[in-house]
C-alpha cells in the first residue's frame, strides 16, 4: 500500500495540520503495516508556480512531444502526478490561510490539475482520469469556520472538493482542529476532539 503524505504549514513538524495530518498517518500505517509513505513538505520545498513551458504546453491542442515534457515546470508536473497516481491514500495537512488553501497547496493543484493528463475537457464537462482514492485532509485553523459558532467563512472545504473531483478524487474525509487562537484549553478540547474523529473513522481491527 503506498501512501502520500503533503505537509503545507510555512510551521513545519511543530504545526498543527502537521501533527493532525502525521496522525492519521500512523493511524494507516498501523492499519497497513505494508505501508510505503512518500512524505512531500510543499512549504519546505518551495514548490515553483507552473511556469510559460507548461501554459504554452496546456494552450495546444496536441499531446505535449517528449522534447517539451523535458523541461520547465512540465518536469515537475509529471513528477508530483505520477507520485499521486501511485498513491492508494493521500493525506493532506494543510492550515486555512485566509478562508482557503495555502499557495504551496494551490501550487501542487496546479501541477496536477492538467489537461488531457489528469482530466479531459468533454461537451458534458470535465471528466477526471484518475482512479478514485481516500483523500484524508487535516486543516488547522485558528478561527472557527463550521457549526452555529462559526464567524468566517470557508473556501478551501468547497474548492477542494470540487477541483480533486475534477481529476477523478471524489472519497474526501477531513478533519478539522478549530478555534487554534481561542487559547490553550480550547486548543487542547479541539485537538481531542478532532483524534477522536480520526479514531472512528479509521477503526482499529478488533
Amino acid at each position: 500500500m503506498n501512501l502520500l503524505h503533503l505537509t503545507c504549514s510555512p510551521r513545519g513538524a511543530d504545526s498543527e495540520s502537521s501533527r493532525l495530518s502525521q496522525a492519521i498517518v500512523d493511524r494507516l500505517c498501523h492499519l497497513h503495516p505494508d505501508a510505503q509513505v512518500n512524505a512531500r513538505d510543499l512549504a519546505a520545498s518551495q514548490l515553483p508556480h507552473v511556469d510559460g513551458d507548461y501554459s504554452h504546453a496546456l494552450g495546444s491542442r496536441q499531446t505535449p512531444s517528449d522534447e517539451v515534457l523535458s523541461k520547465g515546470s512540465l518536469v515537475q508536473s509529471e513528477q508530483l502526478i505520477s507520485e499521486l497516481e501511485r498513491a492508494d491514500y493521500v493525506v493532506i495537512g494543510t492550515p486555512m490561510h485566509n478562508f482557503t488553501v495555502p499557495s504551496v497547496l494551490k501550487a501542487w493543484i496546479d501541477h496536477v490539475v492538467r489537461v488531457n493528463r489528469t482530466f479531459d475537457i468533454t461537451r458534458e464537462g470535465k471528466v477526471g482520469r484518475l482512479r478514485d482514492r481516500p483523500v484524508l485532509v487535516a486543516v488547522a485553523s485558528g478561527g472557527l469556520y463550521r457549526g452555529d459558532a462559526a464567524r468566517q467563512p470557508d473556501f478551501l472545504t468547497p474548492y477542494l472538493k470540487a477541483i480533486l473531483a475534477t481529476i477523478g478524487l471524489h472519497d474526501l474525509r477531513f478533519f478539522s482542529v478549530e478555534g487554534m487562537a481561542f487559547g490553550m484549553e480550547a486548543a487542547s478540547l479541539a485537538q481531542q476532539r478532532t483524534l477522536d474523529a480520526v479514531h472512528a473513522q479509521l477503526p482499529l481491527a478488533a
